[in-house]
């Protein structure tokens, strides 16, 4: 089929690279414009911009596509049908309509759950114990199309929004790609979302990022895991120059009570306002790599006892 590609982010990396193989005529792919990164601020492309160039295939990163000429130049490349993998654009009418099959989505949430910015980390943050991608026709409302096809991915503990985050990549391009083959067949079929369930996956702010020690530990564990990697649960305390931030990557419910807050033993036990968590890896501020919880307490000369603020 003729496709039009539109994404930016690695999350939509395997798929990109799924439908090139699979021998489908990519007419554009459409990403977000370079970014400053890096110490030394210089313009990088995105990593669907980065495989594009290598794939020798079109690339346009229009700064708006609302206006006439984005969809006059979006109608000429005469798409079967255009993919949009976390692309960061909502598409007006104008481009959802110049397909011959419109426009797919692939969400990283079981729909009508977590629709918007943020469903990765929104499942992991809730404590879901289920999650997936799904292939939806786009329409104007915000994720609210009819979904095609979906796959699951069970949240197992300790699992963090960067594990689900590579599960759920190479499970949404295999789906694509079988959405694509089965629309050239003729055979995709599309049900309505549920009414009931719904739920927005707000952007995700800096200041969900402390730690709230008084809340539960299931709580607590499941704020450390969904903002793991990025922008990463942190706690503050005093290592002998002054308080220092120390970012949680990895967390489990433990066995303990305790004031919340209190480091109770050497394996990085910490008491919440009801029962207590296990943490597992951390980063101190400044540093490039990670250690386990008790690495971090044998190296920082931290004992039970101390306070996490």
């Amino acid at each position: 089929m003729r496709v039009v590609f539109m994404g930016t982010p690695d999350f939509a990396v395997p798929t990109l690279a799924r439908l090139s193989e699979d021998g489908h005529a990519i007419a554009a792919v459409y990403t977000r414009a370079p970014a400053k990164a890096g110490r030394g601020m210089a313009l990088r492309p995105s990593p669907v911009h980065a495989l594009a160039d290598r794939l020798g295939l079109p690339v346009l990163t229009p700064s708006t596509l609302k206006d006439a000429e984005a969809a006059e130049t979006f109608a000429r490349h005469r798409a079967d049908v255009a993919v949009a993998v976390a692309y960061g654009m909502l598409l007006p009418q104008a481009i959802l309509d110049a397909p011959r099959h419109g426009c797919l989505n692939l969400h990283g949430s079981l729909l009508p759950r977590w629709r918007g910015a943020a469903p990765i980390h929104r499942a992991v943050m809730a404590g879901d114990g289920m999650s997936g991608v799904g292939v939806m026709r786009m329409e104007a409302g915000l994720d609210t199309g009819p979904v095609a096809l979906e796959a699951c991915i069970p949240i197992r503990p300790g699992m963090t929004t960067g594990d689900l985050h590579d599960a759920l990549m190479p499970a949404g391009a295999d789906l694509m790609a079988q959405a694509l083959q089965e629309l050239d067949a003729g055979t995709l079929t599309f049900r309505p979302q549920a009414e009931d369930g719904v739920l927005y996956a707000r952007k995700i702010t800096n200041d969900e990022a402390r730690i709230d020690w008084a809340r539960d530990a299931d709580a607590v564990a499941a704020q450390i895991n969904g903002l793991s990697p990025f922008p990463g649960a942190y706690f503050e305390v005093d290592l002998g120059k002054g308080a220092e931030r120390v970012k949680v990557l990895r967390a489990l419910p433990a066995t303990g009570s305790g004031v919340a807050g209190t480091l109770l033993d050497a394996d990085a036990t910490v008491a919440c306002g009801s029962g207590a968590v296990r943490i597992l890896e951390v980063r101190r501020a400044g540093k490039s790599g990670s250690a386990s919880g008790a690495e971090f307490l044998r190296g920082a000369r931290v004992i039970a006892g101390a306070r996490f603020e």
